[in-house]
């Protein structure tokens, strides 16, 4: 089997996953580096890993470079991707930066695979909201066509990066000594614009277009570019919850052909990287505690809408590190090397 040179670009919360990704999926590695701002090392699951600052010559002969990504502000792949293109290596970005780039393949494995082998040296991971979203959707809209979606998502910390982790656990840390008085929780670095702990917000990302977030609209053009079928009629709410990781999204949708609750649920069991937990009796459905460290998307609560013919509910749920953001760009790199 041939081996590559990886690098993994950033020594955050997604970088630590791609490193536990290529480790766990056991991606053919002959040589890994991790490049972040500044020397040092960084110890994950026991294996010690020498961080280099990152300079254009790092990546020399390096086959595949994942760049861990950094949502809301340019990455260092707007700066570095170019540089490692230029010698030889394939970039795999799970920043915004190039997503809706016309020639930069924006690739969901399970949904568009194809589409990772038209790169010309660039390939986007989509937003972790997306994703999983998206790897729900696309077994029903080859079955019965999809031509509306209404999603409401639950997002945890973890998708804002490690300074929101931190506020959580500050801000839960004062509410416990307060006496659970949840009123007025302040870290001491406030990442969130406001408060998360015991607390929701419908705001993730900056407000844009009719007062829609940069986060919403997220789902909606990424949805349309990797489906390639921009008539797909996509409204998307996005909250922040006080979960440490696991995205949950409530999906409502249309098919355009007519099907029946059964036929859902059994496209879905069929369905690539997707597991069903569906037996509301049993008291069974996808939780955030149950998804930590899957590469899956899991769904459950199917359900006909009484009221709309060919309307449908899903609850969708995914670790937003692993499948949302690590696991899905190395899968990319699995596709790339044949694997």
């Amino acid at each position: 089997m041939k081996k590559y040179n990886v690098c993994v670009v950033g020594a955050g919360v997604v970088g630590v996953e791609m490193l536990r990704c290529l480790k766990d999926r056991k991606f053919p590695v002959k040589e890994l580096s991790v490049l972040a701002r500044s020397n040092r090392d960084m110890r994950v699951d026991g294996t010690t890993y020498a961080v280099k600052a990152i300079a254009p010559e790092c990546f020399q002969g390096i086959d595949f470079a994942l760049f861990a990504g950094t949502e809301g502000e340019k990455g260092a792949a707007v700066t570095f991707a170019p540089e490692a293109v230029k010698r030889g290596a394939v970039v795999i970005d799970n920043g915004a930066d190039f997503r809706m780039q016309k020639d930069v393949p924006l690739v969901v494995p399970e949904v568009n695979p194809q589409d990772a082998l038209k790169h010309k040296g660039i390939i986007a991971n989509p937003n972790c909201s997306t994703i999983q979203m998206v790897v729900a959707l696309s077994p029903i809209y080859k079955a019965f066509g999809v031509k509306r979606v209404v999603v409401t998502t639950l997002q945890a910390a973890s998708g804002a990066g490690k300074g929101a982790v931190e506020q959580l656990k500050e801000e839960t840390s004062q509410a416990v000594r307060n006496g659970f008085d949840i009123r007025g929780l302040a870290a001491a670095e406030q990442s969130m614009p406001q408060q998360l702990g015991f607390n929701v917000f419908p705001h993730i990302g900056g407000f844009a277009e009719d007062d829609y977030t940069s986060e919403e609209w997220k789902l909606v053009k990424e949805t349309h570019k990797i489906m390639h079928d921009d008539k797909i009629c996509i409204s998307a709410t996005t909250v922040r919850v006080p979960v440490m990781t696991g995205h949950s999204e409530a999906v409502y949708l249309e098919t355009s052909r007519d099907a029946d609750a059964a036929q859902i649920k059994e496209t879905l069991s069929g369905a690539p990287g997707i597991i069903m937990t569906d037996d509301p009796a049993g008291g069974l459905y996808p939780m955030p505690k149950d998804v930590l460290g899957r590469d899956e998307v899991f769904v459950g609560r199917v359900r006909r809408d009484p009221f709309v013919k060919n309307g449908f509910w899903l609850w969708v749920v995914a670790d937003n590190l692993r499948k949302g953001a690590a696991a899905n760009a190395v899968q990319i790199a699995e596709i790339l090397s044949g694997q």
